[in-house]
């Protein structure tokens, strides 16, 4: 019984099952509980390294995977094993397997999930093969997988239906194979320096550490609103009052904002706070900890990371790229005329307030001119609310925010630790979320009072995985590098 060619859905499926029935007829179990004892094909692979075109050996492997491909008939065929780490021929024989046996396994569909008992050789051509001396149906696929030649190609399936895209291309699972080192570096390299790694509420009484629209949900039983959180930045500040003094959480934000190249509502961050340590600290560390992370994903691109990375002002760039000086309009109307007369700027600034221009600024005219890694340093007050005031520049703080690929990846400062200073900044941000600021930092009177206990110098960084991930694999849309992204309906 054949899939019948250019058959229709239901045609193919009703094949499907129909095999299915004729493996419990046959007593064979077409979903096991368990298959132990499998090797990665890319270890079975790297053990026969060298092995001469020809060559036989006796060394015996147990492997699993998906049917990926299938060749020839009658008393030989080969066939095309595949899991994460690679895939693997097989070679069918029926002086081996005998008749029954011969006729299951070539009867068997492509998608279906197997178990193999082998014996390795290389063939005449060089291909690294298992000759099959047993095998084990480890589920029966009831769906037939993507075209094995076009692969999956439609963009919107691709991510509405990952699973699909992971099964279709190589190129998908590579990706979140180097995901995975990605966050395990990164892990590894605070781990190995003293950080401690914690755990902070997702669903928090007040949202706050970052200029971001939350998501709001309700819960039932203690009859309150809570907030998916924006950032773990004040938790994360609290561990260090209490002591800790070197902190990180990798785990999930969630911004209430729209959907482009590289947003995604739901998103994965790393922020670490270190006591005394500085904004300039902050930076060495991830300086090292992105050029480690390049170095273990073998990563081949245009871009350097090798440290230090180039340095800009804020109020340089801005001025370079606009020909503005947000120094000298410091106040929204000031800088809103600024914008209107410049020949080089072309901003709607109706009722935006004086932090929403010059965000704009940085992210329209600055943002996508910094391709290779840079740190853009030392922001305004009025736009760095958790920032400690610069040491020797009024007006502006100990902040930096790192670009590269024509987007940030990563914000840090000197942590603000006075706490009638960041008392004041709360104020200021309720004044602009007056002003319809829908992303201004609401005041936070918890926060305040932990640090009145007491809060040491301290330096943090937040940074973002998934734009990490997409540099280090050459993605221009995030949606590439995140298993299941926001879709629309």
């Amino acid at each position: 019984m054949t899939e019948p060619a250019g058959g229709t859905e239901a045609e193919l499926l009703a094949v499907r099952r129909q095999k299915l029935d004729q493996l419990r007829a046959d007593g064979v179990e077409p979903f096991p509980h368990a298959f132990p004892d499998v090797e990665p094909i890319g270890d079975v692979r790297a053990a026969h390294a060298g092995l001469e075109d020809g060559a036989e050996t006796d060394s015996t492997h147990r492997v699993a995977g998906r049917l990926a491909a299938r060749r020839g008939q009658g008393k030989m065929a080969f066939l095309d094993l595949v899991d994460r780490s690679g895939r693997i021929q097989l070679q069918a024989k029926l002086d081996v397997l005998g008749p029954e046996l011969m006729e299951r396994l070539l009867g068997l569909d492509l998608g279906d999930l197997l178990g193999i008992d082998g014996t390795a050789f290389m063939s005449r051509r060089g291909e690294l093969t298992l000759r099959v001396d047993g095998f084990t149906v480890l589920a029966k696929s009831l769906r037939p997988p993507p075209d094995k030649h076009a692969g999956l190609q439609d963009v919107e399936t691709r991510f509405r239906r990952r699973e699909l895209d992971l099964i279709a291309n190589e190129e998908s699972r590579a990706i979140f194979l180097t995901r995975a080192k990605v966050i395990s570096t990164v892990r590894r390299m605070l781990d190995d320096d003293g950080f401690v790694e914690v755990e902070t509420p997702m669903l928090q009484p007040l949202y706050g550490g970052a200029m971001a629209r939350p998501f709001v949900t309700h819960h039932n039983q203690l009859d309150r609103d809570f907030y998916l959180r924006i950032a773990t930045e004040l938790y994360l500040k609290r561990c260090i009052v209490g002591g800790l003094e070197r902190v990180y959480e990798l785990g999930k934000d969630f911004r209430n904002e729209g959907v482009s190249f590289k947003h995604n509502p739901e998103f994965t961050m790393i922020e670490w706070y270190e006591a005394y340590a500085d904004y300039q600290d902050a930076a060495r560390r991830l300086e090292a900890i992105v050029g480690a992370v390049a170095e273990a994903v073998g990563y081949t691109g245009e871009l350097e990371f090798g440290a230090p990375w180039r340095r800009v002002t804020f109020v340089g760039a801005i001025r370079d790229e606009t020909g503005i000086d947000i120094l000298e309009h410091r106040d929204a109307a000031a800088l809103r005329t600024a914008v209107e007369r410049s020949e080089r700027v072309d901003l709607p600034t109706a009722d935006l307030t004086w932090p929403q221009l010059v965000d704009d600024l940085l992210s329209k005219y600055v943002e996508p001119t910094l391709q290779q890694p840079t740190l853009v340093m030392d922001y305004p007050v009025e736009i760095s609310p958790f920032a400690k005031a610069h040491r020797s520049e009024p007006g502006l703080t100990e902040r930096f925010e790192a670009f590269c690929g024509g987007m940030e990846i990563a914000n840090a400062f000197t942590e603000l630790n006075d706490p009638d200073v960041q008392r004041e900044r709360f104020e200021a941000q309720v004044r602009l979320a007056g002003e319809g600021d829908e992303e201004a930092q609401p005041y936070d009177e918890v926060f305040v009072q932990a640090m009145e206990h007491g809060m040491p110098p301290t330096g943090g960084l937040g940074l973002g995985i998934d734009r990490l991930v997409m540099l280090m694999t050459g993605q221009r849309s995030i949606r590439e590098v995140v298993l299941f992204p926001a879709m629309r309906d």
